[in-house]
């Protein structure tokens, strides 16, 4: 899991900067460690927050930036809690390692001192309202309405910890690279805090439109289209915005359907899975304002690998990125597009509304081969259905998780070289 692997890259970085603290393992060192980790962490987790577009290209896409900011998140709190711990095992713990009173914290007078003892007192509650917080943001306890207001409150928890941390930490860290790491994260953090509770996080990238349309296509997908006019700035095939219809709801992110075809028309495929989604037939309407923050997303079937085969997998509503695809392939018909095979897994064919489009644009694109498995006629789509015969082979999925882990993994037992794309939609 490549956002894992970079949390723990970041983790051996910042636990190597540690070392600088001490030469040997005290109880001080262990406190220290665990706050600095914790801190740092959280800094990060509050940066990735504010959806940055050059880290967004850096690390491949906004899902893969929020999945990033997921793990740090999870790893400042079992850090913040490791520090908890720590302190209230001092006695047993200095009994056991020994103390280095260099890395005792510093002592202030004046107002300092009251400040101290202030961010001292706040650091516990602190502590107790962020470990909340990740729990019923990873259980899912709370229905995403509620979490989302509550999920504001970190940026308030962040600015206490951020505190607590600064007015505590020896005074030797403040000498060396470990303090100025901190200091320059927690510059990062507290702007990130301030941007988020301002209502700043995305303003530059956030455009309004009117409702233009809206088609229920089935029993659970409803077409929304949107008028941009002028002002949308364009997208590529297999971008998602974050769509704001109703100001309270607050945003979700939803694939463009569509090629840019700079008419300002942007068309959405609306698959009714929660309860937000399941109203938007009865409640959006035609002239209805509308609020677009994007476009996001590094998801481009049409830019795999050289001299590679190419093979796009759909899902039921993960057919969207790829109509766009196929859309800007007819727009851009003079350029030369690799040989693709696609794969449409739906669930009954005969009353697919995507089915349809999806047959008339692939009937005009000779380069594109279409597969349809209808798994009600006992259609299942496995590895060995995607007639590979390449060694080298890029796979382009969008659709159930399930389907996703089980081609993954039949395909990494062949001896191919495999790119496997698929953005996860998981942005709590």
């Amino acid at each position: 899991m490549p956002n894992l692997r970079t949390s723990v890259t970041l983790l051996l970085l910042l636990a190597a900067q540690v070392s600088f603290l001490a030469p040997g393992l005290s109880y001080e060192l262990l406190l220290t460690l665990s706050g600095y980790l914790a801190i740092n962490f959280m800094s990060i987790t509050m940066l990735l927050a504010t959806r940055p577009a050059r880290l967004e290209s850096l690390l491949g896409g906004l899902d893969s930036m929020y999945q990033l900011h997921k793990w740090t998140g999870i790893l400042a709190a079992i850090f913040a809690l490791t520090h908890w711990l720590i302190e209230m095992a001092d006695d047993g713990l200095e009994a056991l390692f020994g103390s280095d009173r260099s890395l005792k914290e510093a002592h202030f007078s004046g107002l300092l001192d009251s400040l101290q003892d202030g961010a001292e007192d706040l650091g516990e509650p602190g502590l107790y309202l962020l470990l909340f917080l990740v729990v019923i943001t990873l259980t899912r306890w709370v229905p995403y309405y509620y979490w989302r207001y509550l999920h504001r409150v970190i940026p308030l928890i962040y600015l206490v910890l951020a505190v607590h941390a600064m007015l505590l930490a020896p005074l030797k860290w403040w000498q060396q690279p470990t303090g100025w790491l901190m200091a320059l994260l927690i510059v990062g953090g507290t702007v990130a805090s301030l941007q988020s509770l301002t209502g700043q996080i995305g303003r530059n990238r956030r455009y309004k439109g009117l409702v233009q349309a809206v088609k229920q296509t089935s029993a659970n997908i409803t077409e929304v289209v949107c008028d941009m006019g002028r002002r949308w700035p364009g997208h590529q095939a297999g971008q998602f915005a974050l769509v704001t219809f109703d100001r309270i709801e607050g945003a979700h992110p939803f694939s463009l359907a569509g090629a840019d075809n700079d008419s300002g028309q942007l068309i959405f495929h609306i698959k009714a899975l929660g309860d937000f989604t399941r109203k938007i037939p009865r409640k959006l309407h035609s002239g209805q304002t509308v609020t677009l923050e994007g476009p996001y997303g590094r998801f481009d079937p049409d830019n795999g690998r050289k001299n590679a085969q190419q093979i796009w997998v759909a899902g039921g509503i993960g057919i969207t990125p790829f109509l766009a695809a196929l859309e800007s392939r007819l727009i851009n018909s003079d350029q030369k597009h690799a040989a693709v095979k696609l794969h449409y897994c739906t669930a009954g064919a005969v009353d697919d509304p995507m089915l349809t489009r999806l047959q008339q644009l692939t009937e005009q694109l000779p380069d594109v081969s279409l597969y349809i498995h209808d798994s009600l006629r006992g259609q299942r789509l496995t590895a060995n259905k995607l007639q590979i015969h390449d060694s080298r082979v890029d796979v382009w999925f969008c659709g159930p998780q399930g389907l996703a882990k089980a081609l993954r993994s039949a395909l990494k037992q062949q001896s191919i070289s495999l790119r496997f794309h698929q953005e996860v939609f998981e942005f709590r």
